[in-house]
């Protein structure tokens, strides 16, 4: 299975009402066996990842939270922080945990076309 990952995008949050309530939403783009889909994650999201796999994987060092984290400079600081991170994980480890295919949502191209058409 060949898959690869970019951060081409952090959303910073909405003109929200309370800012300390906003969020900011990474857009993930996956090319997994040469079919290309999108996740968006949150940074909490990334970093529940990374406690569930740090045990169990070799895993690069996790981009640290950076307050406010709607400043342009900051959120491009971690937007790549977070894709370096990825791209370590899938790079160290030739055996991907589930966790890290849930959380790429890429269980539809784990077999090739072919392999799973009858014989």
């Amino acid at each position: 299975m060949s898959i690869a990952v970019s951060i081409p995008a952090a959303e910073p949050p909405a003109a929200a009402r309370s800012p300390e309530r906003a969020h900011t939403v990474f857009r993930v783009e996956v090319l997994c066996n040469g079919r290309r889909h999108t996740v968006t994650k949150r940074y909490s999201e990334f970093q529940a990842l990374h406690k569930r796999i740090k045990k169990t994987c070799k895993v690069p060092d996790f981009p640290l939270r950076h307050v406010p984290n709607w400043m342009p400079k900051v959120l491009e600081q971690r937007r790549q922080g977070l894709e370096l991170y990825l791209q370590g994980v899938l790079n160290h480890n030739k055996e991907l945990p589930q966790d890290v295919l849930d959380f790429l949502k890429v269980r539809q191209c784990q077999q090739s076309p072919k392999a799973s058409s009858p014989p």
